[in-house]
């Protein structure tokens, strides 16, 4: 299941170089491009950050 929020997202951490957080995938440039331009880009490497997501299924 794709989606767009970044910040939900296992992918998205915080790096000490740059001092802000990035994405760890690399996008190739079509899909940079899209999304650049588009606000409602779904991104195909989205993975669910929340750890607790699947012990709230369980219950």
């Amino acid at each position: 299941m794709a989606a767009s929020c970044c910040e939900s997202c296992a992918n998205y951490g915080y790096d000490d170089e740059y001092e802000c957080y990035v994405c760890d995938v690399n996008l190739d440039e079509d899909e940079m491009q899209k999304f650049l331009s588009y606000s409602d880009f779904n991104c195909p490497y989205y993975r669910n950050g929340d750890e607790y997501s699947v012990v709230r299924k369980q219950n």
